[in-house]
């Protein structure tokens, strides 16, 4: 009882000191700023916090240290990105159970359509989101390519609809071929994994979507719009 009481306890210190690494706003604002996939500078990073450079980097080399982010020196510049995707899909869990609670007014326009663009289509760390993300999924799922009824699964149709359009899947790692992930703006759980990846690194290759603004917004072009309307059915006004 006493061994089991301590094993407790040690796994209670343990998570207590992860969940400290995310409870303070500048990390969480940089955590959040990396769900776009990209490796940032400190200095992009202490702009976008609103923060002094020095204080920036304390915090960065707390959340390396505790395994969130991983570093690399190119120069005089220190880049960091997330750990892996659990890490970019705990943060998107964590901010898919707050946003409702989080949700304010914009301050200016630009603030709205900003946030507007965001919820339309954007990233989440390397698979597509929002309101595209979910327009694709449900396309996938109504086609017979993708199950959703005990958690996400590509069917046998799915997989050699990904082979006839070109996208290649990886199935040699421990990522999981397809996964759902709550979308924090349209409380639906969209495409992620391997697939989501696969799907969301070709789309920008391709050009069937651009980035927009400086955060993680996606538009789909016209490109986009005939592609996914011939592989997918989807009709042009759902995409804008």
């Amino acid at each position: 009882m006493l061994e089991r009481m301590t094993t407790t306890d040690r796994q209670a210190a343990a998570l207590a000191r992860f969940a400290a690494l995310i409870a303070d706003e500048t990390r969480a604002s940089c955590l959040l700023a990396l769900l776009d996939g990209r490796a940032w500078t400190a200095g992009e990073l202490a702009r976008h916090a609103g923060v002094a450079a020095s204080t920036l980097s304390e915090h960065l080399s707390r959340l390396v240290a505790g395994g969130l982010l991983t570093e690399e020196r190119q120069g005089r510049h220190r880049y960091v990105r997330l750990a892996d995707a659990r890490v970019a899909h705990l943060v998107e869990d964590l901010a898919a159970s707050l946003a409702p609670r989080a949700a304010r007014r914009p301050r200016s326009l630009r603030e709205s359509s900003a946030g507007s663009a965001m919820a339309r289509g954007r990233t989440c760390y390397d698979h597509l989101a929002g309101r595209l993300g979910i327009v694709v999924t449900d396309a996938l799922t109504a086609r017979g390519l993708l199950l959703q009824d005990t958690g996400f699964a590509l069917t046998d149709a799915g997989v050699h609809w990904f082979a006839a359009a070109g996208i290649g899947l990886d199935r040699h790692g421990r990522r999981p071929l397809a996964r759902a992930c709550l979308d924090w703006t349209e409380r639906r759980p969209h495409l992620a994994g391997v697939a989501g990846a696969a799907l969301c690194r070709h789309a920008l290759d391709t050009g069937w979507c651009v980035r927009i603004g400086t955060e993680r917004a996606v538009k789909v072009t016209a490109a986009g719009e005939r592609a996914l309307s011939e592989l997918l059915g989807i009709e042009a006004s759902a995409l804008r």
